[in-house]
């Protein structure tokens, strides 16, 4: 049975690796087509170069990026409007326009909370990928975006509660942390024999490295600690999109 093709969309340079990239790994070392979309940051800055070093790690392709500006950082896009203030029926078909294009059988995408940090642009990247998951496959929206393609299945990236003592160290005690119930998680992935490959792809983002942000701690971690607090990947399968979707899962 062929691995299912997967498609992830993430809001900067940087979450496809530190959320994903232990599945995006093992897909394509399974011989599975995938690709990242990423909807902010514009496609001529350093931040970009970062990320096309990382998807080729990770053989995911290159940067898909729609250029938007980042909620926080408007150099990140110059002359751009945010992310989050764009027409939400423009950034929804722009992203159709990329499922059509690449056919997935699999989306995977930040969940409703944006992950542990609860960043705006996560949390909007979460919103349009849920609606363009679900347009994409109705024809008469956006017809000019391409043939319609429905994914199998959706998949939302998390952390549940019992993995966030686990994660204090490296997230710090202060700052706000968002979580699920260990009953949420639908899918408990093991990445550890692609974590040099998924941390390799981490530290490729070179100027969050060096600022300190999270790649930054990560890179500061011995390996041991490495694998004990990245080798696992949690997703929360949403609904079936389609009654195929019962039958498409990420690979075990």
């Amino acid at each position: 049975m062929p691995v299912p093709s997967l498609l992830a969309v993430f809001a900067h340079p940087d979450d496809e690796s530190l959320s994903a990239g232990g599945v995006l790994a093992r897909h394509a070392a399974a011989g599975a087509r995938t690709a990242v979309v990423t909807t902010t940051w514009a496609a001529d800055t350093s931040r970009a170069a970062e990320l096309a070093e990382a998807l080729r790690i990770l053989s995911a392709g290159e940067p898909r990026m729609l250029g938007y500006a980042d909620a926080r950082v408007p150099q990140s896009a110059p002359g751009r409007m945010r992310f989050c203030d764009a027409p939400l029926d423009e950034t929804v078909r722009r992203l159709v326009a990329h499922i059509r294009e690449f056919r997935p059988d699999i989306m995977i995408t930040h969940d409703a909370y944006g992950g542990l940090t609860g960043h705006p642009d996560h949390v909007h990247t979460h919103r349009v990928t849920m609606l363009a998951a679900q347009a994409a496959g109705l024809g008469p929206l956006y017809p000019d975006a391409g043939a319609p393609w429905q994914p199998r299945a959706l998949y939302l990236a998390t952390h549940p509660h019992s993995a966030v003592p686990g994660l204090r160290g490296v997230i710090g005690a202060r700052k706000a942390v968002y979580s699920v119930p260990d009953e949420q998680v639908t899918a408990t992935v093991d990445v550890g024999p692609w974590i040099e490959q998924k941390i390799a792809a981490v530290l490729a983002h070179r100027s969050e490295v060096k600022r300190g942000a999270l790649p930054g701690v990560i890179a500061s971690l011995p390996p041991n600690a490495r694998e004990r607090l990245f080798a696992t990947e949690w997703y929360i399968r949403h609904a079936p999109i389609t009654a195929a979707s019962a039958q498409t899962e990420l690979t075990a």
